[in-house]
């Protein structure tokens, strides 16, 4: 029997059930710590009688989770009228003028709300770009253009990439290149990073290009 064909095909298989189910896990357990340690502060502030019922709090598994994600919820619909929205300016503000913490946070929310907003450019489209070298292919996102001061210099005819590494599409380059040296590409973005995270191995089907 071919034994080692059909543990490749089995590992095939159950591999990505494996990692995502390890990743969901590994998730959980950070948001219980992190959740657990708020309970244990709690516990040094407030008084006695309040510990023990926190303390039965700690030992309930996916707590955080939950909370975390019913707080991600109600804050969302809060914001989403009028009078949440002057609180979510005055927390801004607020933020802004904390010496040392505005420069992160500044920067954090900038980049946050480039990826995230519905009217961002970021990751709207899949490229093809040579890279590393001239004549060596990967797949990259177009991320906008480059402005401001860069811009002055390299003028209106480039396009800002970001490059993601394999099989972690976290990580990677940033690059401005000429708009003539990318090939817009017709695949949508979950299908470049399937096959960016997949080192290549799940290619989407080929579009058909219609004669201009």
């Amino acid at each position: 029997m071919p034994y080692k064909k059909y543990l490749l095909t089995g590992l095939l298989v159950w591999l990505p059930t494996a990692i995502t189910f390890a990743v969901l896990l590994w998730l959980m357990e950070l948001l219980d710590g992190i959740f657990v340690g708020f309970l244990t502060v709690l516990q040094a502030v407030l008084p006695g009688s309040l510990t023990g019922m926190l303390e039965y709090f700690k030992h309930i598994p996916g707590l955080g989770v939950i909370l975390v994600f019913s707080g991600l919820l109600v804050t969302g619909a809060l914001v989403s009228n009028v009078a949440g929205r002057w609180w979510l300016v005055q927390w801004h503000r607020l933020q802004t003028n904390i010496p040392v913490f505005k420069t992160i946070y500044n920067s954090v929310k900038k980049v946050s709300d480039t990826l995230f907003s519905s009217n961002g450019n970021a990751f709207r489209t899949a490229l093809l770009v040579q890279y590393p070298r001239p004549g060596a292919w990967t797949i990259a996102f177009q991320t906008g253009a480059p402005g401001g001061e860069v811009a002055q210099h390299l003028g209106s005819d480039f396009v800002s990439v970001y490059v993601p590494t394999t099989p972690n599409p976290t990580s990677g380059f940033f690059l401005m290149l000429p708009r003539s040296d990318v090939i817009e590409l017709k695949m949508s973005v979950d299908e470049a990073l399937t096959y960016v995270i997949s080192m290549g191995s799940v290619a989407p089907a080929a579009q058909e290009v219609l004669p201009k």
